[in-house]
């Protein structure tokens, strides 16, 4: 903290905070060695900081982080936090060295429990309210935040608190503008998750002369596409998963790609077209997920329609409606309501029964396109091909660790917040 300077930063950015002889970057600074040493509520501080060497190390004496002066510490920082946190990010990448020619960024959602009503809550500031939590738990209040992460160590350089209903998507611009501010004039590529492609976002990364790399929506790209592809054509990646390290090479996860061009266009007749680069990828781990996944939804399926078939003409599906309403709820329930036929027939004395069976053209049609998915980018070519391009999206799983380290301490404190988000791999 020293050589980031934090305290000193505070004190520039809110002065006035000398009070009972500490200023506000002091204390700051005890509740950053707080967070690192003994993650919990902000509670009995100073008992803390009589268990550590907070007197010798911070020359503060503990009984001076009471309650009241915390929260008047806090309180001065909220207006410029960041401002204060774009500040420590910078003198971190000057000081230390960091490379920030590749982030990685990600948000994540931390459900709260209790009533936090609107008007309760400043405006200036992000509200904790309903929106599309990452566990689902949509009765629960959320906030959100935004990291971005070197590729070299995921180290955090920049982080934004974010309202519980904004939209990820919309965040964009502003996740780009502001590590741009502290890598100054070095480009850096910005590696996320598929929120950025959409025509505004990647309209104003490319006005921005960002260059980005994120997954395309799976309802961006048809099946179609992916089923014409030639596997033979595509080449391998010479990368391996840290998972499959230790496998023998005949279990190991294989990726292959392929490239063509992916085109966005804009809801107004005379916006321009933008022609991306798109990465076709191949995962053998990918497919074999997917084909596990369709046949254990087959033997489901086939399960509960014998079941029905068996069960057509009795009592409780003795008309042609029962029993086709059952087999369209079995059909949804167990996604297969794209390959599964059926009929049914009623004999001489009106007594209805059931045939069914798999579309096979379907499921193979379905088997066709297993494994593949893609990227765009606005990496040139002679920079970065395929390959590359996918070993550097690779490192995204690195904002999802720090996500973790984030977290993880605060999973003991449920009476206070539950913290939900995407899990490392």
């Amino acid at each position: 903290m020293r050589r980031l300077d934090v305290a000193g930063i505070i004190d520039e950015l809110c002065p006035g905070g000398a009070s009972a002889h500490l200023t506000h970057g002091q204390v700051i600074e005890a509740l950053v060695a707080s967070r690192l040493t003994s993650p919990a509520p902000l509670v009995r501080v100073g008992d803390w900081a009589r268990t550590w060497a907070v007197e010798e190390v911070f020359d503060i004496e503990p009984d001076l982080l009471n309650d009241d002066r915390l929260a008047r510490a806090l309180d001065a920082i909220a207006p410029e936090l960041e401002r204060i946190a774009g500040t420590v990010g910078a003198r971190a990448i000057a000081e230390f060295g960091i490379d920030v020619s590749r982030l990685h960024w990600d948000m994540t959602s931390m459900s709260v429990h209790g009533a936090f009503p609107d008007n309760d809550q400043g405006e200036r500031y992000p509200v904790i309210g309903y929106g599309h939590p990452k566990d689902r738990r949509v009765d629960l209040k959320q906030v959100q935040a935004g990291l971005a992460v070197s590729a070299d160590g995921g180290i955090p350089v920049h982080v934004r608190v974010l309202g519980g209903g904004a939209a990820e998507a919309s965040q964009v611009v502003g996740a780009m503008k502001d590590p741009q501010d502290m890598a100054g004039e070095q480009d850096f590529l910005m590696v996320a998750d598929s929120k950025p492609v959409s025509y505004a976002n990647v309209t104003a990364l490319l006005a921005a002369g960002v260059d980005f790399i994120a997954p395309v929506p799976a309802a961006q790209v048809k099946d179609e596409v992916y089923a014409a592809l030639d596997l033979a054509q595509a080449s391998v990646v010479d990368w391996l998963p840290e998972r499959d390290a230790r496998k023998p090479a005949g279990e190991r996860e294989v990726y292959r790609v392929l490239e063509d061009v992916h085109t966005l266009t804009g809801p107004r007749k005379r916006d321009p077209v933008h022609r991306l680069r798109r990465i076709l990828i191949h995962s053998t781990a990918v497919a074999a997920g997917q084909r596990q996944a369709r046949e254990k939804r087959l033997a489901r399926a086939r399960e509960e329609m014998d079941k029905l078939a068996g069960a057509a003409g009795g009592r409780h599906y003795k008309t042609r409606e029962k029993i086709a309403a059952r087999a369209g709820v079995i059909a949804a329930k167990r996604r297969v309501t794209a390959c599964l036929r059926f009929s049914i027939t009623t004999d001489e004395d009106g007594t209805p029964a059931l045939a069914w069976h798999f579309d096979r053209d379907v499921l193979d049609a379905e088997a066709a396109v297993d494994g593949w998915y893609a990227m765009l980018t606005s990496i040139p070519a002679d920079r970065a091909d395929p390959a590359r391009v996918l070993i550097h999206y690779k490192g995204q799983g690195t904002v999802e660790r720090r996500y973790h380290d984030f977290k993880d301490p605060s999973r003991s404190h449920r009476s206070s917040c539950s913290t939900t988000g995407a899990s490392p791999p």
